[in-house]
C-alpha cells in the first residue's frame, strides 16, 4: 500500500469566472469558491489523514484550510505546488493573450512542455517540482491518506507525468474548481489514479 493522495483543485475565483490566468497571482477565492470548498468539506469530514498541504497561494490555501477545519489540523503551505507561472500572461483571457503574443501563444498550445513563457516557466519546470512536491509527501505519510490542494495546470501536469501520457497532450485532462482526485502513490514514482475531476459533492454549487 502506497500513499494514498486526495489531490484537489482551489475552488472559483474571480479570475477563474472570467477566465483570465492567474499563475502566481494570488488571487482570493470568490463567494462561491468557499461554498465549494464547504461542500468538499463535509463530504470528506469522515476520512481520517495524517496531513493537509496546500500551494501557499491563498485560494489553494484557503480551500484547504476550510477542508481541514473539521479535522483540527494546520495547513502545510509549499510553494512547489504553485500554479504554473505565466509571466507576463497572468491577468490575460485567452483572446488577449493570442493578440499579444501570437507566435509563443501558438508555441504553447501546441509544445507546452519545453515551451517557455515569457517571464514565467515551461510546462516540464511545473511537472518536475509538482511531482517532487508529492513525492516528498508520499515518503513523510506512508500507507497513509494526505490532502493536498494545488491548481488546475499543475495538477493536470503532475498526474499526466505519474500516468506517463505526453504531457504536451496535458490539456485533453480536464480539472474543474474543486474537484477531487485520488491518487495513490507508491516508490520509484509508480502511481494509481483512483478517482479524477469528481465534483459530485458540488451538487450544482
Amino acid at each position: 500500500m502506497g500513499c494514498k493522495i486526495y489531490l484537489v483543485r482551489h475552488g472559483e475565483t474571480i479570475w477563474n469566472h472570467a477566465l483570465r490566468y492567474q499563475g502566481h497571482a494570488d488571487i482570493p477565492l470568490n463567494e462561491r469558491g468557499r461554498r465549494q470548498a464547504e461542500a468538499l468539506a463535509e463530504r470528506l469530514k469522515g476520512e481520517e489523514f495524517a496531513a493537509f498541504y496546500a500551494s501557499d497561494l491563498q485560494r489553494a490555501l484557503d480551500t484547504a484550510r476550510i477542508v481541514a477545519r473539521p479535522h483540527g489540523k494546520e495547513v502545510i503551505p509549499l510553494a512547489s505546488l504553485r500554479e504554473i507561472n505565466f509571466g507576463a500572461w497572468e491577468g490575460l483571457t485567452r483572446e488577449e493573450i493570442k493578440k499579444r503574443f501570437p507566435e509563443v501563444a501558438e508555441r504553447w498550445w501546441q509544445a507546452p512542455y519545453h515551451t517557455r513563457l515569457p517571464g514565467g516557466e515551461t510546462l516540464a519546470e511545473v511537472a518536475a517540482r509538482a511531482v517532487g512536491a508529492l513525492k516528498e509527501i508520499a515518503e513523510r505519510h506512508p500507507e497513509s491518506k494526505v490532502l493536498v490542494v494545488s491548481h488546475g495546470g499543475t495538477i493536470r501536469a503532475a498526474i499526466g507525468y505519474l500516468l506517463r501520457m505526453d504531457l504536451n497532450q496535458y490539456w485533453r485532462l480536464r480539472q474543474d474548481n474543486a474537484a477531487l482526485n485520488i491518487i495513490e502513490l507508491f516508490e520509484e514514482e509508480k502511481a494509481i489514479l483512483m478517482l479524477f475531476n469528481d465534483t459530485s459533492h458540488l451538487n450544482g454549487i
